[in-house]
Parts: structure tokens; C-alpha cells; sequence
């Protein structure tokens, strides 16, 4: 019988990377400013949905391509900056802004705008804790240092109630799929042992089918590695939009070919769309009670 074959780890595309950024761990930064920022662009969408959270959007005059605002939001004409790979500079610049906030990997664009004396914070995400670190250390250089600290707090909070109330129950073995080809099990990419994703769902009661791949944060795997895991339930997120029922319908009928699959065969494969699910911040608590009520129905 021929092996099955093991995922391989590969980068996803440009805008998985800015919009899905678990693939990064860690945070830096410069020092602290004596003064709060009053014109704040950032090209984070994690970190952007923190300062409006905190109540620091009108000090926000940019934001990435991949950026939503909330609804409600006044800033409806804020300026958009490009994202990680295709950043707009001179736009920045005309901006006037007090502070820019960017991926730690953006090395080049960071010592432009330090050489035109415009202060830089640059951040690396990570899992949940890094997140917790991060709405932190935004509410700090935001001046809302307390409101920081509030939200941190709260949604760790919640976090915790979800983890205990499913603490007692069986943990299914569970594949969180995030991106793969329409209509077929081709670039199936599924969340790894490192990242915010994986810490969900491990809170939400799931074992990861593929929480050995630590090298990086998201594996490309392929059906065999699939048959091979034997998940109980898949788990299926999209950042936009929701799965009309023509969709939905195709989609499973893709999942069905694997009829061995313990989750295809109990009618275990879910279908979740949201961006809780693929920009890690003040989100994450609404994430993982969905993914819980999933795999512990009747915990609910």
C-alpha cells in the first residue's frame, strides 16, 4: 500500500498574507512616544480593528487595501495604503501621520519613513497570546492604555468560559481547512500547530489532525495526508461572504468523495465564513465560541 504522503509547508498568496496573518510570530517595536498619535496609519488588519475597538478610530487616517471598517465607522473616506507586498509611500507620506504601524517584514518601507521622521511600530503575529500582547500594546501607543488593557482582559475572559465548559468533553480530531480550490480537494491549505487558528481551536475542544507541522503556520496538504488523519470533523472557513446553499451544496458533494473520512461519513464537514477567522484581534472571542458550538453542540 502506497504511504500516504505528508503535508508540505508553503507561503500562501499575497493577499491570504496580509488579510490571514497568522504566518508571522512574535512582536517589536520602537519606544514609546511621549505623546498619543493623533494621525495613525496602519497596514495591519488585525491592529486596525484594535484601535477602532479601542475607540482610537478617529486617529486613524490610513489603512490597508485589505482593511473593513466597522460598521457605524465615521472614517468612510479614510485613505487606503496598499498592504504588505504593494505599499503606497508617497500616499503615507501626504498623509502626514504620526505614527505608522507595519509588518515586521516590511524592513525597506520602514527605514524610508524613519528616514522622513515619521515614527514606526512594527509587529509579528502569532497565536492568541500574541494577540492579547498586541491589543495591549496598541492601546498603549494609542493613548488608550486602560481601554487596552479592558478588552485584553475581557476577551481572555471569555476564552477561558468557553475552555471550561467543553474542559470534561471528548476532543474530536479535527481539520480546520482555510483556503483550496473551488469544486475540488486541489490547494488544500489547513491550519498547522502554530497560530492563532490552532490555539481556537484547541480552546473550542478540537484536536488538530495536523498539529505535528510546527514549522509554520499554515500546510498545504494533499488528500492522501487527509484519508490518512481520518479527521472527525472538518471544518471549512472563508473570509468573506457567506455559503449560499447552491454553494454549500457543491462543496459537500467535493467532501463526499472521501467517503472513508469518519467527518464525511457522520456528516461532520461545517462550513463557517467570517473575518473572526482569519484576522486575529478583537474577534478571536466570537471565532472560537462559533468553532465550540460545532464540535460540542450540545455543550450549548
Amino acid at each position: 500500500m502506497k504511504t500516504p504522503r505528508r503535508p508540505t509547508l508553503r507561503s500562501v498568496g499575497a493577499a491570504w498574507t496580509a488579510g490571514f496573518v497568522a504566518v508571522f510570530v512574535g512582536s517589536v517595536g520602537l519606544a514609546q512616544p511621549q505623546q498619543s498619535p493623533q494621525r495613525i496609519v496602519s497596514v495591519i488588519p488585525a491592529v486596525t480593528e484594535t484601535l477602532f475597538a479601542l475607540g482610537a478610530g478617529p486617529q486613524v487616517v490610513g489603512i490597508s487595501s485589505f482593511d473593513e471598517l466597522p460598521a457605524g465607522s465615521r472614517n468612510v473616506d479614510i485613505a487606503r495604503v496598499g498592504g504588505l507586498v504593494d505599499p503606497d509611500t508617497e500616499r503615507m507620506l501626504t498623509l502626514r501621520p504620526d505614527l505608522v504601524i507595519l509588518y515586521a517584514s516590511q524592513v525597506d518601507l520602514r527605514k524610508q519613513l524613519e528616514r522622513a521622521g515619521i515614527p514606526v511600530f512594527t509587529y509579528r503575529h502569532g497565536g492568541l497570546d500574541d494577540v492579547m500582547s498586541m491589543i495591549r500594546t496598541i492601546g498603549g501607543r494609542s493613548g488608550r492604555g486602560q481601554q487596552g488593557e479592558a478588552l485584553a482582559a475581557r476577551l481572555e475572559a471569555g476564552l477561558e468560559t468557553v475552555r471550561a465548559r467543553i474542559a470534561e468533553r471528548r476532543r474530536p480530531s479535527t481539520l480546520l481547512v482555510f483556503a483550496r480550490e473551488p469544486a475540488a480537494l486541489r490547494g488544500v491549505y489547513a491550519s498547522g500547530g502554530i497560530g492563532f487558528l490552532h490555539d481556537l481551536l484547541a480552546i473550542a475542544g478540537g484536536d488538530n489532525v495536523f498539529a505535528d507541522v510546527s514549522e509554520e503556520n499554515v500546510a498545504q496538504v494533499s488528500s492522501e495526508a487527509i484519508l490518512s488523519t481520518a479527521p472527525d470533523v472538518v471544518i471549512e472557513i472563508r473570509n468573506h461572504g457567506a455559503f449560499d446553499p447552491a454553494t454549500l451544496t457543491a462543496e459537500r458533494a467535493v467532501w463526499n468523495r472521501l467517503t472513508t473520512v469518519p467527518a464525511v461519513r457522520n456528516s461532520r464537514v461545517h462550513f463557517l465564513s467570517g473575518g473572526e477567522f482569519v484576522v486575529p484581534g478583537p474577534r478571536v472571542l466570537k471565532a472560537a465560541q462559533q468553532l465550540a458550538r460545532l464540535l460540542h453542540p450540545d455543550a450549548f
